[in-house]
């Protein structure tokens, strides 16, 4: 997948305009993009601040190594499992 010029950042400042009454079309030709672009991103960030995105960022990393964590547990326990049952 592509990645964006705009930062997560820059998109919820982008999306703040349209909040404060700028047109969508003059915002989309201000900063290079198009108007389903920008409605995509509405979608995704709507109502959402920096702060928000930042605790969402880093509780989805977390998330992910947690994950990551359980994976490796689950297959010690398998292995373990295996050994334990090989023996007479």
């Amino acid at each position: 997948m592509k990645k964006s010029k705009f930062s997560e950042e820059q998109v919820i400042k982008i999306l703040k305009l349209q909040e404060d009454g700028h047109k969508v079309e003059d915002i989309c030709r201000k900063y290079g993009i198009s108007s389903a672009t920008f409605y995509s991103w509405r979608n995704k960030y709507s109502g959402m601040d920096v702060q928000e995105l930042r605790r969402l960022r880093s509780l989805e990393e977390e998330n992910s190594r947690l994950k990551k964590i359980v994976a490796n547990q689950s297959l010690e326990i398998d292995m373990i499992k295996d050994l334990l049952s090989k023996k007479p």
